[in-house]
């Protein structure tokens, strides 16, 4: 089965990567037909927990290989990370001014980006999907990397990294549903925005693949891109919200714990 996974092109390894973190997160999600009101203490933890992971993997899994290959392809090794990261935040920031979306436990006179008549549940939902967008990109960034045969851009870690997101994906999708129930939406409801927001994680895995693939001189800028979009969202969006239940020291031990786990992942099979 590993063999005929080897044998697939880096494009369709990458899309099978990110069905399989948006299948995690459609599992966390359907955890909302056994329970309707978990601890805010449980989600809180799942936030940090989400946001540990996503740190480790923009350093071990992104930032570190961006600056080995700039490195081996005779640029100066902090340069394309230090572009590449930088306007990766700055991509994201964009969106965030600009995409209407509204945050779990905000009343709809808060939601953010451009004025819209949209629905509150679309705007929930378009704020979580904000999540999701530089996760799939990440792993998508990091499997096209393969195809060039560098050291530092190995199957492994683009495995690695695909593992490690989805393991975050899953507790994610459990604090994206439940909320949603607590709110007053039906379980079928609940779910279905709640697997609906991992969505974009196929799509952007894809078109960081093949972008990475395409051209070759642009991937350490891709994988700095991608680490700086994670960043972004981990310290704009993921930590903030779980520090606003009144949990900070619970999910800050979440954060350490999902470090952890993802650099363990990273530094064991990368």
């Amino acid at each position: 089965m590993f063999d005929f996974f080897i044998s697939l092109s880096p494009v369709v390894q990458a899309l099978i990567g990110t069905l399989f973190t948006w299948g995690l997160t459609a599992l966390g999600s359907a955890a909302v037909f056994l329970r309707k009101n978990p601890s805010q203490k449980m989600l809180d933890i799942m936030l940090g927990f989400a946001a540990g992971v996503m740190i480790a993997a923009s350093y071990w899994s992104l930032l570190a290989p961006a600056i080995d290959m700039s490195s081996e392809m005779g640029m100066r090794p902090w340069l394309p990370p230090a572009i590449g990261f930088l306007f990766g935040g700055i991509f994201l920031r964009i969106i965030d001014r600009l995409l209407p979306h509204l945050h779990l436990g905000q009343p709809r006179q808060e939601a953010e980006g451009i004025a819209t008549t949209w629905k509150r549940t679309t705007l929930l939902v378009l704020a979580i999907t904000l999540h999701n967008i530089p996760e799939g990109m990440a792993v998508g960034v990091a499997f096209g990397a393969v195809a060039y045969g560098i050291p530092s851009a190995s199957l492994a870690g683009a495995i690695a990294l695909a593992l490690g997101i989805g393991i975050q994906n899953f507790p994610e999708g459990m604090a994206v549903s439940m909320p949603l129930r607590r709110e007053g939406f039906s379980p079928l409801k609940s779910f279905w925005y709640g697997q609906l927001s991992g969505i974009v994680e196929p799509i952007f895995g894809v078109l960081g693949a093949i972008a990475v693939v395409a051209a070759r001189p642009i991937l350490p800028y891709a994988l700095a891109f991608a680490a700086g979009a994670m960043i972004f969202v981990v310290v704009e969006e993921v930590i903030p919200e779980s520090q606003q239940g009144g949990n900070g020291d619970q999910a800050t031990m979440g954060v350490l714990l999902g470090f952890t786990i993802m650099m363990i992942l990273d530094v064991a099979l990368g």
